[in-house]
């Protein structure tokens, strides 16, 4: 059956982006392997995950360094999903990722827009159970 395996994600630089997901957002690294003396495969996923992991691929030319931190034109792109809203909430902030607002509860779930190292725009969403 196919399913949505990773979701590219360009970066300005593969150590400061690795660092960011794993100590800021608590991402695991699944796989760092070198395929020249510029790119390299990175994996990051969070913890548990099953299917969907990010692939942080440096920017390597000049219209890709220019979409960094934006490459969705300012929406919110990524929607990091939790059991656990306060707890990762409160995590996160302690390792200083910036939320632009306080949590709001909305008819599906708990939700908070924060931003990557890049500024790209994310979400932390508890789902309500119905949904």
């Amino acid at each position: 059956m196919p399913h949505l395996g990773l979701v590219a994600l360009v970066v300005r630089d593969y150590d400061e982006a690795i660092a960011f997901y794993t100590n800021a957002l608590g991402f695991d690294l699944l796989e760092d392997t070198r395929i020249d003396d510029e790119k390299r495969w990175v994996v990051v996923a969070p913890p548990g995950a099953r299917e969907t992991a990010v692939l942080l691929a440096k920017a390597s030319t000049p219209a890709q360094e220019a979409a960094i931190g934006d490459q969705t034109g300012g929406r919110v792109g990524w929607f990091l999903n939790t059991d656990a809203f306060g707890r990762d909430y409160a995590r996160m902030r302690a390792a200083g990722v910036v939320f632009e607002e306080e949590p709001r509860h909305e008819p599906y779930g708990t939700v908070a827009v924060f931003q990557d190292l890049y500024g790209n725009r994310w979400d932390l969403l508890q789902l309500n159970r119905s949904s």
